[in-house]
């Protein structure tokens, strides 16, 4: 448990969460900067699990 709380402390010390959110507006969309990273960071996970080979065993299949 103690490193989750010294995780927490650098992370609290980089980033100022103490202030409003920023939004990004496009039209009638509006989304907080901070969701559309966290999208962007899905994209590329499913992008590279579509990329990345799964491991097989050296035989094949059998």
């Amino acid at each position: 448990m103690l490193g989750v709380n010294v995780f927490s402390l650098i992370v609290g010390a980089l980033i100022n969460l103490s202030g409003p959110g920023s939004y990004i507006k496009w039209g009638f969309i509006q989304m907080s900067v901070a969701n559309l990273i966290l999208i962007l960071l899905m994209l590329v996970v499913l992008a590279l699990a579509m990329v990345i080979p799964f491991p097989h065993r050296p035989g094949g299949k059998k």
